[in-house]
């Protein structure tokens, strides 16, 4: 579980660690990540996703420990606000490293173990995208345009995988209240603030994917499933709407 020290990863851990499974917690904070691993009896890797280098160094130690892999789950993930005419070009290359290629790389790195899995009871990728992937949402333009590649690499892998014993999952929550993501303090929209969810319900859409072998989960399915409908039937029309949405001024980081 990549991006497992806070936020949705934590939650998540927390939750298939309930359910008996033994879980490998990746991420750079070490502090965070091994208080949480002591708590549910888990495993640390530290790793920076966005490094394929040491991903693959991370890979490398993961599978000698488990040869089998049965869930990747490709959480890690970073802000991005600001459009694309105001943000730092470094931080548009930084969010599309973490955010996109992250999961490439993890991907490629365990799939040695993910085919084992497969061929020992089955095994699953979820790639954690964002209704963002889906709709192209100006004030956050850069994160916006990874999370958009993030499911088209989710969507292309799950073609690609199709018939091998690994199922590929995408799980796309809204706004979400996380440390990472205070969602609730930099919305302007009042409307769109009380749309936002908290780590506990995405966890449970990821586990909810995985039994029930969904290719994609919107979470929660109103109003951001039909919003995503909307985007593809009518850009112009969500254009106009995501125009008029923001965050609230100094939000930019």
């Amino acid at each position: 579980m990549t991006g497992a020290s806070s936020g949705i990863g934590e939650a998540t851990v927390r939750l298939l660690a309930g359910q008996g499974w033994t879980c490998v917690l990746v991420a750079r904070r070490e502090d965070r990540l091994r208080a949480v691993a002591d708590e549910i009896g888990g495993e640390v890797e530290l790793c920076d996703v966005g490094d394929r280098d040491a991903v693959e160094a991370m890979a490398g130690r993961v599978l000698a420990r488990h040869p089998a892999v049965h869930l990747l789950v490709n959480n890690a993930g970073m802000p991005a606000r600001g459009t694309f005419l105001a943000v730092e070009p470094d931080l548009v290359r930084q969010v599309m490293e973490v955010n996109y290629l992250g999961g490439v790389w993890c991907t490629r790195a365990l799939l040695p173990g993910l085919r084992a899995g497969a061929s020992a009871g089955g095994s699953h990728i979820v790639n954690l995208v964002s209704v963002a992937g889906t709709v192209a949402f100006a004030p956050a333009g850069a994160y916006a345009a990874a999370k958009h590649a993030q499911l088209a690499f989710s969507r292309s892998v799950a073609a690609a995988l199709r018939g091998s014993g690994i199922g590929v999952h995408a799980v796309l929550p809204g706004f979400v209240e996380t440390e990472g993501f205070p969602q609730k303090g930099v919305l302007a929209s009042r409307l769109m603030s009380r749309f936002v969810i908290y780590p506990p319900r995405v966890a449970e859409a990821i586990v909810h994917a995985v039994e029930k072998d969904k290719r994609e989960v919107t979470v929660p399915w109103f109003p951001y499933r039909l919003v995503s409908i909307l985007q593809a039937l009518a850009p112009g029309l969500m254009s106009r709407f995501v125009g008029v949405s923001d965050y609230k001024p100094g939000a930019s980081a």
